[in-house]
Protein backbone atom coordinates (compact mmCIF):
# COMPACT_ATOMS: atom_id res chain seq x y z
CA UNK A 1 0.00 0.00 0.00
CA UNK A 2 2.81 2.42 0.86
CA UNK A 3 4.32 2.07 -2.60
CA UNK A 4 1.22 3.81 -4.00
CA UNK A 5 1.00 6.48 -1.31
CA UNK A 6 4.26 8.17 -2.35
CA UNK A 7 3.27 8.81 -6.01
CA UNK A 8 -0.10 10.05 -4.76
CA UNK A 9 1.65 12.55 -2.49
CA UNK A 10 4.07 13.62 -5.23
CA UNK A 11 1.32 14.32 -7.78
CA UNK A 12 -0.64 16.11 -5.04
CA UNK A 13 2.30 18.38 -4.17
CA UNK A 14 3.13 19.16 -7.81
CA UNK A 15 -0.43 20.32 -8.50
CA UNK A 16 -0.59 22.27 -5.23
CA UNK A 17 2.57 24.16 -6.21
CA UNK A 18 1.67 24.73 -9.86
CA UNK A 19 -1.98 25.85 -9.55
CA UNK A 20 -1.15 29.31 -8.11
CA UNK A 21 1.38 29.90 -10.92
CA UNK A 22 -1.09 28.83 -13.60
CA UNK A 23 -3.86 30.86 -11.95
CA UNK A 24 -1.82 34.08 -12.00
CA UNK A 25 -0.65 33.48 -15.57
CA UNK A 26 -4.21 32.85 -16.80
CA UNK A 27 -5.42 36.05 -15.13
CA UNK A 28 -2.61 38.08 -16.70
CA UNK A 29 -3.32 36.92 -20.26
CA UNK A 30 -7.11 37.02 -19.90
CA UNK A 31 -7.56 33.24 -20.06
CA UNK A 32 -10.65 33.42 -17.83
CA UNK A 33 -14.18 32.05 -17.90
CA UNK A 34 -16.55 34.99 -18.20
CA UNK A 35 -19.95 34.96 -16.44
CA UNK A 36 -22.98 34.33 -18.67
CA UNK A 37 -26.64 33.38 -18.43
CA UNK A 38 -25.75 29.69 -18.48
CA UNK A 39 -22.85 30.01 -16.02
CA UNK A 40 -23.28 29.94 -12.25
CA UNK A 41 -20.31 32.10 -11.23
CA UNK A 42 -20.67 35.90 -11.11
CA UNK A 43 -17.05 36.94 -11.69
CA UNK A 44 -14.31 35.92 -14.18
CA UNK A 45 -12.45 32.75 -13.09
CA UNK A 46 -9.03 31.61 -14.42
CA UNK A 47 -9.55 28.69 -16.82
CA UNK A 48 -6.18 26.89 -17.04
CA UNK A 49 -6.39 24.49 -14.10
CA UNK A 50 -6.19 21.55 -16.47
CA UNK A 51 -2.58 22.45 -17.23
CA UNK A 52 -1.64 21.99 -13.57
CA UNK A 53 -3.41 18.62 -13.40
CA UNK A 54 -1.71 17.50 -16.62
CA UNK A 55 1.77 18.49 -15.41
CA UNK A 56 1.21 16.84 -12.03
CA UNK A 57 0.10 13.59 -13.66
CA UNK A 58 2.68 13.43 -16.45
CA UNK A 59 5.67 14.25 -14.23
CA UNK A 60 4.54 11.67 -11.66
CA UNK A 61 3.95 9.08 -14.39
CA UNK A 62 7.46 9.56 -15.78
CA UNK A 63 8.92 9.21 -12.28
CA UNK A 64 6.97 6.23 -11.02
CA UNK A 65 5.36 4.42 -13.98
CA UNK A 66 7.98 5.31 -16.59
CA UNK A 67 7.19 4.45 -20.23
CA UNK A 68 4.88 1.47 -19.83
CA UNK A 69 2.12 0.96 -22.42
CA UNK A 70 -0.36 2.45 -19.94
CA UNK A 71 1.86 5.49 -19.38
CA UNK A 72 2.39 6.02 -23.10
CA UNK A 73 -1.35 5.73 -23.81
CA UNK A 74 -2.20 8.30 -21.14
CA UNK A 75 0.55 10.73 -22.11
CA UNK A 76 -0.04 10.46 -25.89
CA UNK A 77 -3.82 10.76 -25.83
CA UNK A 78 -3.84 13.12 -22.87
CA UNK A 79 -1.44 15.57 -24.52
CA UNK A 80 -3.55 15.73 -27.68
CA UNK A 81 -6.72 16.27 -25.66
CA UNK A 82 -5.11 18.94 -23.51
CA UNK A 83 -4.00 20.88 -26.59
CA UNK A 84 -7.44 20.73 -28.23
CA UNK A 85 -9.12 21.49 -24.91
CA UNK A 86 -6.98 24.58 -24.36
CA UNK A 87 -7.85 25.81 -27.84
CA UNK A 88 -11.54 25.24 -27.09
CA UNK A 89 -11.21 27.06 -23.76
CA UNK A 90 -9.39 29.96 -25.41
CA UNK A 91 -12.25 30.37 -27.88
CA UNK A 92 -14.70 30.44 -24.96
CA UNK A 93 -12.76 33.20 -23.21
CA UNK A 94 -13.39 35.30 -26.31
CA UNK A 95 -17.09 34.45 -26.39
CA UNK A 96 -16.66 32.27 -29.50
CA UNK A 97 -17.96 28.70 -29.83
CA UNK A 98 -15.27 26.30 -31.01
CA UNK A 99 -16.54 24.17 -33.95
CA UNK A 100 -17.90 20.76 -32.98
CA UNK A 101 -16.38 18.71 -35.81
CA UNK A 102 -12.67 19.30 -35.04
CA UNK A 103 -13.32 18.31 -31.42
CA UNK A 104 -15.35 15.26 -32.41
CA UNK A 105 -12.72 14.02 -34.86
CA UNK A 106 -9.98 14.52 -32.25
CA UNK A 107 -11.95 12.66 -29.57
CA UNK A 108 -12.59 9.74 -31.91
CA UNK A 109 -8.91 9.57 -32.90
CA UNK A 110 -7.72 9.73 -29.30
CA UNK A 111 -10.23 7.03 -28.32
CA UNK A 112 -8.19 4.66 -30.54
CA UNK A 113 -4.84 5.56 -28.94
CA UNK A 114 -5.02 2.89 -26.18
CA UNK A 115 -5.46 0.24 -28.89
CA UNK A 116 -2.08 1.12 -30.41
CA UNK A 117 -0.45 0.38 -27.05
CA UNK A 118 -2.20 -2.96 -26.58
CA UNK A 119 -4.84 -1.69 -24.14
CA UNK A 120 -8.18 -3.05 -25.27
CA UNK A 121 -11.43 -4.66 -24.19
CA UNK A 122 -10.93 -8.13 -25.64
CA UNK A 123 -14.06 -9.92 -24.48
CA UNK A 124 -16.05 -11.15 -21.52
CA UNK A 125 -16.28 -14.38 -19.57
CA UNK A 126 -18.91 -16.89 -20.61
CA UNK A 127 -20.85 -17.63 -17.43
CA UNK A 128 -22.31 -20.88 -18.80
CA UNK A 129 -19.06 -22.49 -19.96
CA UNK A 130 -16.74 -20.71 -17.49
CA UNK A 131 -14.54 -19.86 -20.46
CA UNK A 132 -13.79 -16.65 -22.34
CA UNK A 133 -15.97 -15.17 -25.05
CA UNK A 134 -13.50 -13.24 -27.18
CA UNK A 135 -14.71 -10.34 -29.31
CA UNK A 136 -13.89 -10.21 -33.03
CA UNK A 137 -11.31 -7.57 -33.93
CA UNK A 138 -13.89 -5.00 -35.04
CA UNK A 139 -15.81 -5.32 -31.76
CA UNK A 140 -12.59 -4.97 -29.74
CA UNK A 141 -11.98 -1.65 -31.49
CA UNK A 142 -15.58 -0.47 -31.19
CA UNK A 143 -16.01 -1.39 -27.51
CA UNK A 144 -12.66 0.10 -26.49
CA UNK A 145 -13.16 3.34 -28.41
CA UNK A 146 -16.76 3.68 -27.26
CA UNK A 147 -15.70 3.33 -23.62
CA UNK A 148 -12.88 5.87 -23.88
CA UNK A 149 -14.93 8.32 -25.94
CA UNK A 150 -17.92 8.01 -23.62
CA UNK A 151 -16.16 8.42 -20.27
CA UNK A 152 -13.96 11.26 -21.57
CA UNK A 153 -17.02 13.26 -22.55
CA UNK A 154 -19.12 12.25 -19.55
CA UNK A 155 -16.61 13.76 -17.14
CA UNK A 156 -16.51 16.90 -19.27
CA UNK A 157 -20.31 17.13 -19.17
CA UNK A 158 -20.23 17.03 -15.36
CA UNK A 159 -17.86 19.95 -15.01
CA UNK A 160 -20.59 22.52 -14.40
CA UNK A 161 -20.45 23.15 -10.64
CA UNK A 162 -17.47 24.03 -8.45
CA UNK A 163 -15.58 20.89 -7.43
CA UNK A 164 -17.93 18.39 -9.05
CA UNK A 165 -15.76 16.86 -11.81
CA UNK A 166 -12.55 16.86 -9.77
CA UNK A 167 -14.33 15.38 -6.74
CA UNK A 168 -16.15 12.66 -8.67
CA UNK A 169 -12.93 11.64 -10.46
CA UNK A 170 -11.14 11.57 -7.10
CA UNK A 171 -13.77 9.13 -5.80
CA UNK A 172 -13.80 7.04 -9.00
CA UNK A 173 -10.01 6.81 -9.28
CA UNK A 174 -9.77 5.95 -5.57
CA UNK A 175 -12.12 3.06 -6.25
CA UNK A 176 -10.00 1.84 -9.17
CA UNK A 177 -6.93 2.21 -6.92
CA UNK A 178 -8.41 0.00 -4.18
CA UNK A 179 -9.66 -2.65 -6.61
CA UNK A 180 -6.34 -2.68 -8.51
CA UNK A 181 -4.40 -3.16 -5.26
CA UNK A 182 -6.76 -5.97 -4.24
CA UNK A 183 -6.22 -7.70 -7.59
CA UNK A 184 -2.44 -7.05 -7.58
CA UNK A 185 -2.49 -4.88 -10.71
CA UNK A 186 0.51 -2.67 -9.96
CA UNK A 187 0.50 -0.51 -13.09
CA UNK A 188 -3.18 0.40 -12.85
CA UNK A 189 -2.89 1.03 -9.11
CA UNK A 190 0.08 3.36 -9.62
CA UNK A 191 -1.70 5.34 -12.31
CA UNK A 192 -4.89 5.56 -10.25
CA UNK A 193 -2.91 6.80 -7.25
CA UNK A 194 -1.33 9.54 -9.36
CA UNK A 195 -4.74 10.64 -10.66
CA UNK A 196 -6.19 10.66 -7.12
CA UNK A 197 -3.37 12.92 -5.90
CA UNK A 198 -3.66 15.36 -8.80
CA UNK A 199 -7.47 15.67 -8.63
CA UNK A 200 -7.51 15.92 -4.83
CA UNK A 201 -4.96 18.73 -4.92
CA UNK A 202 -6.90 20.61 -7.58
CA UNK A 203 -10.10 20.16 -5.56
CA UNK A 204 -8.62 22.31 -2.77
CA UNK A 205 -8.68 25.24 -5.22
CA UNK A 206 -11.80 24.22 -7.14
CA UNK A 207 -14.31 23.51 -4.36
CA UNK A 208 -16.92 26.25 -3.87
CA UNK A 209 -16.14 29.09 -4.12
CA UNK A 210 -13.76 28.04 -6.91
CA UNK A 211 -10.56 30.04 -7.38
CA UNK A 212 -9.76 28.34 -10.70
CA UNK A 213 -11.49 26.07 -13.23
CA UNK A 214 -9.94 23.08 -14.99
CA UNK A 215 -11.71 23.96 -18.25
CA UNK A 216 -12.51 21.47 -20.99
CA UNK A 217 -8.76 20.81 -21.24
CA UNK A 218 -8.61 19.45 -17.72
CA UNK A 219 -11.97 17.68 -17.75
CA UNK A 220 -11.31 15.68 -20.91
CA UNK A 221 -7.78 14.86 -19.73
CA UNK A 222 -8.88 13.37 -16.39
CA UNK A 223 -11.87 11.67 -18.06
CA UNK A 224 -9.61 10.06 -20.65
CA UNK A 225 -7.07 9.00 -18.02
CA UNK A 226 -9.80 7.45 -15.87
CA UNK A 227 -11.16 5.52 -18.86
CA UNK A 228 -7.73 4.16 -19.85
CA UNK A 229 -6.93 3.08 -16.28
CA UNK A 230 -10.19 1.11 -16.20
CA UNK A 231 -9.29 -0.67 -19.45
CA UNK A 232 -5.84 -1.63 -18.18
CA UNK A 233 -7.23 -2.77 -14.84
CA UNK A 234 -10.87 -3.77 -14.46
CA UNK A 235 -11.49 -4.69 -18.10
CA UNK A 236 -8.30 -6.73 -18.46
CA UNK A 237 -9.62 -9.86 -16.75
CA UNK A 238 -12.93 -9.51 -18.62
CA UNK A 239 -14.99 -11.33 -15.99
CA UNK A 240 -18.52 -10.13 -15.36
CA UNK A 241 -17.55 -8.86 -11.92
CA UNK A 242 -14.46 -6.99 -13.14
CA UNK A 243 -16.44 -5.28 -15.91
CA UNK A 244 -19.09 -4.26 -13.38
CA UNK A 245 -16.48 -2.37 -11.30
CA UNK A 246 -15.72 0.57 -13.64
CA UNK A 247 -19.41 1.06 -14.42
CA UNK A 248 -20.15 1.33 -10.70
CA UNK A 249 -17.06 3.43 -9.99
CA UNK A 250 -18.06 5.95 -12.67
CA UNK A 251 -21.82 5.54 -12.17
CA UNK A 252 -22.58 9.21 -11.41
CA UNK A 253 -21.33 10.68 -14.73
CA UNK A 254 -22.77 7.70 -16.63
CA UNK A 255 -26.23 8.14 -15.13
CA UNK A 256 -26.06 11.92 -15.53
CA UNK A 257 -25.26 11.56 -19.24
CA UNK A 258 -28.05 9.03 -19.81
CA UNK A 259 -30.58 11.34 -18.10
CA UNK A 260 -29.42 14.46 -19.94
CA UNK A 261 -29.32 12.83 -23.38
CA UNK A 262 -32.75 11.32 -22.81
CA UNK A 263 -34.18 14.72 -21.89
CA UNK A 264 -32.49 16.42 -24.86
CA UNK A 265 -33.85 13.76 -27.20
CA UNK A 266 -37.39 14.08 -25.80
CA UNK A 267 -37.22 17.87 -26.03
CA UNK A 268 -35.69 17.60 -29.54
CA UNK A 269 -32.54 19.52 -28.66
CA UNK A 270 -29.06 18.90 -30.08
CA UNK A 271 -27.31 16.21 -28.04
CA UNK A 272 -24.05 18.20 -28.02
CA UNK A 273 -25.61 21.54 -27.09
CA UNK A 274 -24.79 22.93 -23.64
CA UNK A 275 -27.82 23.49 -21.41
CA UNK A 276 -29.04 23.30 -17.82
CA UNK A 277 -30.52 19.82 -17.94
CA UNK A 278 -27.75 18.14 -15.95
CA UNK A 279 -28.43 16.57 -12.57
CA UNK A 280 -26.49 19.26 -10.71
CA UNK A 281 -28.55 21.97 -12.39
CA UNK A 282 -31.78 20.20 -11.43
CA UNK A 283 -30.68 19.83 -7.81
CA UNK A 284 -29.88 23.53 -7.61
CA UNK A 285 -33.26 24.40 -9.13
CA UNK A 286 -34.83 22.39 -6.31
CA UNK A 287 -33.16 24.73 -3.82
CA UNK A 288 -29.84 23.07 -2.99
CA UNK A 289 -26.75 25.25 -2.80
CA UNK A 290 -23.63 24.48 -4.83
CA UNK A 291 -21.99 22.89 -1.80
CA UNK A 292 -25.07 20.81 -0.97
CA UNK A 293 -25.44 19.73 -4.60
CA UNK A 294 -21.83 18.63 -4.93
CA UNK A 295 -21.84 16.92 -1.53
CA UNK A 296 -24.99 14.97 -2.46
CA UNK A 297 -23.44 13.76 -5.73
CA UNK A 298 -20.21 12.89 -3.89
CA UNK A 299 -22.30 10.73 -1.55
CA UNK A 300 -24.01 8.95 -4.45
CA UNK A 301 -20.62 8.40 -6.13
CA UNK A 302 -19.13 7.07 -2.88
CA UNK A 303 -22.02 4.63 -2.40
CA UNK A 304 -21.63 3.22 -5.92
CA UNK A 305 -17.87 2.99 -5.39
CA UNK A 306 -18.33 1.16 -2.10
CA UNK A 307 -20.64 -1.32 -3.82
CA UNK A 308 -18.03 -1.96 -6.53
CA UNK A 309 -15.32 -2.61 -3.90
CA UNK A 310 -17.63 -5.01 -2.01
CA UNK A 311 -18.39 -6.82 -5.28
CA UNK A 312 -14.66 -7.31 -6.00
CA UNK A 313 -13.85 -8.50 -2.48
CA UNK A 314 -16.75 -10.96 -2.23
CA UNK A 315 -16.03 -12.36 -5.71
CA UNK A 316 -12.35 -13.00 -4.92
Amino acid sequence: MMQYLFPLIVSFMIVILIVPIVKNFASQIGFVDQPSQRKIHAAPIPLMGGVAIYIGCVVSILIFNQLSPLSLAVITGGTILLAVGLLDDWFKTKGIEFPVWPRLITYIFVSAVPLFYGLEIVGISNIQTQGMLFFPAWLVWVSTMAWVFGITNMINFMDGVDGLASGIVTISSSTLLVTAIWKHEAGSAMMAAILVGACLAFLTFNFHPAKIFMGDAGAIFIGYTLAVIAIDGAFKSATFVSILVPFLAIAVPILDTVIVFSRRFIEKKGLHRADKLHTHHSLMKWGLSQTQTVSFLYLIGALFSLISIIVVITAS
